[in-house]
């Protein structure tokens, strides 16, 4: 199967996982146009309308086979919305599903959506799975849910095909949020009280695995009206992650072993709960549908993509 040639149109082409999407849609011969918000290309961008507005993506969509569509409104640092849920639907489900309408109306036929591992939930007990019940929890990934199932309602009134991706944390050079803050320090050799997190155990995804996976499932026959989890070929704890992203820059570690329940109450008297809960607590991802479905598997591993990461600084 190849892409040579496919005319694609791929939103948010300046965001971090656009931007690489972007780059390896050419080198396979794709035909692509990039939409943002911020061009910075001329060869490639193209202005792109504002999701939350009742934007005509009519002219940008002529001539397109397949709309890989990555730009949304992400997790907000420092929420000052009243009503963030809101906000976020209003971009991320009904910026998509205006977007999608549109699309089939003038003939696409694929529809690929980046969601967020969020839909599942944000702790595993055991690994999440396609088949698993949604339980978002935070509003980002409500919203996402919510343009998923719009997504799939629409697939079935028009025929136009639709595939879901949901990544877990996504990690690369310049990766931005607390793994790119992680980075950081642990290249600047900063002590991290996180040398106990040694029990829980989490599934990320290296920046050119989800690549690969989202070009596969904008060709493959098979991935039609299907969703499927993205990740890397192995899980660490938060320790082990720390220690395997100090080898890649070079330095030793520099983990104190505080015991969880006090790095949690410490967490709680500094109002950083939420972030500790995440970085003690277990997030697991089986990619096994996309192997057998698709034949996939991610093609670096999770220590070749720590090295693209060190080498990115």
């Amino acid at each position: 199967m190849t892409f040579n040639k496919a005319r694609v149109l791929l939103t948010g082409s300046s965001g971090f996982v656009g931007r690489s999407t972007m780059g390896r849609l050419l080198a396979e011969g794709a035909i692509v146009r990039g939409a943002t918000r911020k061009p910075s290309d001329p060869r490639t961008d193209i202005q792109s309308p504002s999701l939350a507005e009742h934007a005509d993506w009519g002219l940008l969509l002529q001539q397109t086979d397949v709309v890989i569509h990555a730009a949304a409104r992400a997790h907000v640092l420092n929420e000052s919305a009243g009503d963030p849920i809101k906000l976020f639907r209003e971009v991320n489900m009904a910026g998509t599903l205006r977007l999608a309408r549109q699309a089939a109306e003038v003939g696409v036929k694929r529809f690929l959506f980046l969601s967020s591992i969020g839909v599942n939930g944000t702790q595993s007990i055991k690994p999440f799975t396609e088949s698993d019940v949604p339980h978002p929890v935070e509003p980002y990934a409500v919203s996402k849910l919510e343009a998923e199932q719009g997504l799939m309602e629409l697939s079935r009134e028009t025929g136009m095909e639709v595939v879901i991706i949901r990544p877990p944390l996504v990690y690369g050079p310049s990766a931005p949020g607390n793994f790119g803050k992680l980075a950081n320090a642990v290249r600047r050799g900063i002590p991290l009280p996180l040398g106990a997190v040694t029990q829980n155990r989490r599934t990320l995804v290296g920046l050119d695995n989800l690549v690969d996976l989202i070009v596969t499932c904008a060709y493959h026959p098979a991935a039609a009206n299907q969703a499927f989890l993205a990740g890397d070929d192995e899980d660490l704890s938060t320790a082990d992650l720390l220690r395997r992203m100090a080898k890649a820059f070079g330095v030793s570690p520099r983990l104190l072993p505080v015991p969880v329940p006090v790095l949690k109450a410490m967490a709680r008297a500094a109002g950083k709960s939420g972030m500790v809960e995440r970085l003690c607590g277990s997030l697991q991802v089986d990619i096994t549908k996309a192997r057998e479905v698709l034949g996939w598997k991610p093609p670096l591993t999770v220590d070749e993509g720590l090295a693209r990461v060190a080498a990115g600084f």
